[in-house]
């Protein structure tokens, strides 16, 4: 796990795309990356492939945010969906105590977080967005 030097965004924009996630200009997603509070990235050793990924923000009070947070679709990718969850979290209670986390994240990752002790809105709400162009 690599949490030093993030992927190039054409990495990214290829990762998120096998994971039938949005994808973005590179310019704009080199620039969310760069202004995260971290990112977490999982390079498969044997080929250097990027097979995971979630990045942060923080206003550093009252709120933080997981974003593009992905896995390679594989036999793997319940178990680097739920590392990656596992650290953030880490990352997030020791640096950022008391902030109220919202995570953007496919269905698949649900397990994921319920295990590292994510409660599930219970109004069924599961995410929310507006593009703004």
């Amino acid at each position: 796990m690599d949490n030093e030097t993030p992927p190039p965004a054409e990495v990214l924009n290829r990762l998120l795309a096998k994971c039938n996630q949005e994808t973005y200009p590179s310019k704009q997603l080199s620039l969310a990356i760069k202004n995260s509070s971290f990112h977490l990235s999982i390079w498969e050793e044997s080929t250097g492939k990027l097979v995971g990924f979630v990045r942060a923000t923080s206003d550093y009070g009252l709120n933080a945010n997981l974003w593009n947070f992905v896995a390679e679709p594989s036999p793997r990718q319940k178990q680097f969906l739920a590392v990656l969850a596992y650290r953030a979290l880490e990352i997030l209670k020791r640096t950022m105590p008391g902030c109220s986390i919202s995570v953007s994240a496919p269905a698949i990752a649900v397990e994921a977080l319920k295990e590292n002790g994510f409660l599930i809105d219970p109004g069924g709400i599961r995410a929310m967005g507006l593009h703004l162009r």
